[in-house]
């Protein structure tokens, strides 16, 4: 019998095995239709290899400090430092040591959709999430730095169960835990991508929230950084209480 593509297509989600009976014997179907739908296959099963290779990449940190003895871990990563209007969010995240989330990033390379499916499911399996937000009057009064190490500070401290072991995106806090600072980590631990998915989703439904408030800068596309439109807005409109009075442009519009 020949299968309709559409069977096909339904059977094939799932066969995960290229020795497969059924899939060796599409193979010798030569139709147009069945061919693009084997190759649409072959190219779903190597993203998927490619996203798990670079999973098992990634846990090489959490392996190296279990292996000392360490259990509980924590990733810790910001997102905001660069804006000129919100909050800095910082996130620190817990995983259990048999997470997988093949896919897992760097949250500034995963779309809007795949960061928020990623970040209901660190939700749903981390042992423990705490976020740190620090205002845009505390990061003039403090300078944007300090307001980061600050939010990382809030994020770990709401951890519970506590955390015996700090991986953290280039930076270095004053912690009674021991700790390693990773250049560029969100791409390199899956606990510090999971904190920067977290903090990320976190940072952007805040500045929702004052897109509403504040509608005519692009908050919810822009999420405060100085894009063409949002600084169009600030010289048509002036700047709102939630602009970073201490960061330029911003400066340049107080009297």
């Amino acid at each position: 019998m020949k299968w309709t593509i559409k069977e096909i297509e339904e059977k094939l989600v799932t066969i995960k095995d290229e020795q497969d009976e059924f899939f060796l014997q599409l193979q010798q179907d030569e139709r147009k239709g069945v061919q693009a739908i084997i190759k649409r296959w072959k190219r779903v099963r190597e993203l998927e290899k490619l996203h798990h290779d670079k999973f098992i990449t990634m846990t090489a940190f959490e392996k190296k400090y279990r292996q000392e003895g360490y259990q509980l871990i924590a990733g810790i990563d910001e997102v905001g430092r660069g804006p000129l209007a919100g909050p800095v969010v910082a996130a620190a995240v817990i995983l259990p040591s048999d997470f997988y989330l093949p896919g897992i990033d760097d949250s500034k390379k995963l779309t809007e959709q795949k960061r928020e499916q990623f970040y209901t499911h660190i939700k749903e399996t981390a042992i423990a999430i705490g976020i740190g937000i620090i205002d845009n009057a505390e990061i003039d009064a403090i300078n944007i730095f300090a307001a980061t190490k600050k939010a990382m500070s809030q994020a770990v401290s709401q951890l519970m169960p506590k955390p015996d072991f700090l991986l953290i995106d280039a930076v270095k806090l004053d912690t009674p835990y021991p700790l390693e600072a990773i250049i560029k980590g969100d791409g390199l631990s899956i606990s510090i991508a999971a904190a920067s998915i977290v903090a990320k989703v976190t940072r952007d439904r805040i500045l929702k929230e004052y897109d509403i408030l504040y509608p005519n800068y692009g908050f919810a596309s822009n999420s405060g950084y100085g894009t063409k439109e949002h600084l169009e807005a600030i010289q048509a409109y002036g700047i709102t209480p939630i602009h970073r009075k201490s960061f330029a442009p911003i400066k340049e519009y107080i009297l």
